[in-house]
């Protein structure tokens, strides 16, 4: 059994690191499409990418309830870690939760399961984070929307496959909806609920 002395470490330098990563997540927002790299790296525990345990690092508090997938949940070092580096509470209901943390986006519940968030407060919604294979190979796809001049290009190893289709909800429910993050090891890339996506050519 895994011990706190044991678990992957936190960034070296907390504030330094946290901003760096914090710009690279607001510039993937900013600029739907656009890889972005994470420099600063910590320790990630078990199935945990590297740029998603930045992320953790960097959003994450003891006041964005969290829910994480089999794979993620099943792994006691990640629960550890997650509750040692950041706080944030692990919730079993999805629908209440600010983030979740996906690593088997094959098991990917259903997008309505997330918080979606209200007409009032339309940004009470659920940010999904979901590891992927890479982001760049893969099947290609065009993104329109705003912060994108015309037509942005994505190269992405994806599961599920249907992610995008899936996200199509978002049309109907705006200003609510769901945004997703897309980590291959230290590459993120954002789709807000603003981006349309669809397979290239089709």
């Amino acid at each position: 059994m895994t011990t706190i002395a044991e678990l992957p470490p936190g960034f070296a330098d907390k504030v330094l690191s946290a901003q760096s990563t914090f710009r690279s997540v607001m510039d993937a927002m900013a600029r739907p499409g656009s890889v972005q790299r994470i420099v600063p790296m910590a320790g990630a525990p078990g199935p945990m990418m590297r740029g998603t345990a930045a992320i953790a690092l960097t959003l994450f508090d003891h006041d964005t309830p969290l829910w994480l997938d089999a794979r993620m949940a099943e792994s006691a070092d990640v629960t550890k870690w997650l509750k040692f580096h950041t706080g944030a509470p692990v919730v079993q209901d999805s629908s209440i939760a600010s983030f979740a943390l996906i690593g088997d986006g094959g098991a990917l519940p259903s997008l309505e399961r997330f918080a979606l968030g209200t007409s009032e407060y339309p940004d009470r919604s659920t940010t999904v984070i979901v590891q992927i294979d890479s982001l760049a190979a893969g099947r290609s796809f065009e993104l329109r929307g705003p912060g994108i001049d015309g037509v942005a290009t994505l190269q992405a190893s994806i599961k599920p496959f249907d992610l995008f289709e899936r996200l199509h909800i978002n049309e109907a429910l705006f200003p609510r909806g769901i945004d997703v993050v897309l980590v291959a090891d230290d590459a993120v890339v954002a789709i807000p609920r603003t981006t349309r996506v669809v397979s290239k050519g089709s």
